[in-house]
């Protein structure tokens, strides 16, 4: 059966920019009212607020951080006080650095599991605990996952390793939150140029032409599937990717 979303709750984490910001866009148009969790931009989460109340939901924006049992008390705090429910969670929020693995320093690798698995993990108990407390009780977790949860990636492994755990993380909730609460992830392919760099458009593309739709996609593509998996309540402990087949290859 496909679910109503409007006027139920989110939380989406690093929403301020990129695909979290996609993702609480395309949620607002559903009719979702939006936590907009940011960790430092606080100018680009007032603009994301902004552009999500054009939609005529509410939002509000909450800086903290989510690495840490106090910042995940900090946003839960929040969002019990503006909107005293939650439906839908989406860990979103990442870190992505590039390093060989016989560099990556223990503070690099407490940095990138810190805050793409504890945050996820912290997130997750403190939602389910909010989530059955709604009327019938119940929710969602979406967690944004990439090609590095399935595949070893060299040039990046403390983040690789940090992504399959959140994939395993993703499996073990389902099948421990059910059946009031269900658990299901994104895998985002090349739908954004990466954060920091200066690729070049025809870099760009021969990326997308690496991949069985021979193009790339875009944050919208992910910020839909989103919706998928918030809406059709027979899908629990799975992972939809959203990369024109890049996993394939």
């Amino acid at each position: 059966m496909r679910v109503d979303l409007s006027g139920q709750v989110a939380l989406v984490t690093g929403s301020a920019h990129r695909v979290g910001k996609a993702i609480a866009l395309e949620l607002a148009r559903q009719g979702v009212n939006i936590l907009v969790h940011y960790g430092s931009s606080a100018q680009a989460a007032t603009e994301t607020v902004r552009e999500i109340k054009s939609f005529g939901v509410d939002a509000f924006s909450v800086q903290a951080d989510i690495s840490t049992q106090a910042g995940v008390e900090t946003i839960f705090t929040a969002l019990r006080e503006h909107f005293n429910r939650l439906h839908l969670l989406v860990n979103s929020a990442s870190n992505f650095q590039k390093r060989h693995l016989l560099e990556v320093s223990l503070e690099d690798w407490q940095a990138t599991i810190s805050t793409n698995l504890t945050a996820p993990f912290l997130c997750t108990q403190a939602a389910a605990a909010l989530m059955r407390q709604n009327d019938p009780p119940g929710g969602v977790i979406i967690n944004v996952l990439d090609k590095g949860a399935f595949v070893p990636w060299p040039d990046y492994p403390h983040h690789s390793v940090s992504k399959a755990g959140l994939w395993m993380l993703t499996q073990v909730s389902a099948a421990s939150l059910g059946p009031d609460i269900r658990v299901n992830a994104v895998v985002p392919g090349p739908v954004m140029k990466p954060a920091g760099t200066n690729m070049s458009d025809e870099d760009w593309a021969k990326i997308g032409q690496r991949t069985p739709l021979q193009r790339t996609g875009s944050a919208e593509d992910v910020a839909r599937a989103v919706v998928y998996l918030a809406s059709e309540d027979y899908v629990t402990g799975t992972a939809i990717h959203v990369n024109g087949g890049e996993h394939l290859k």
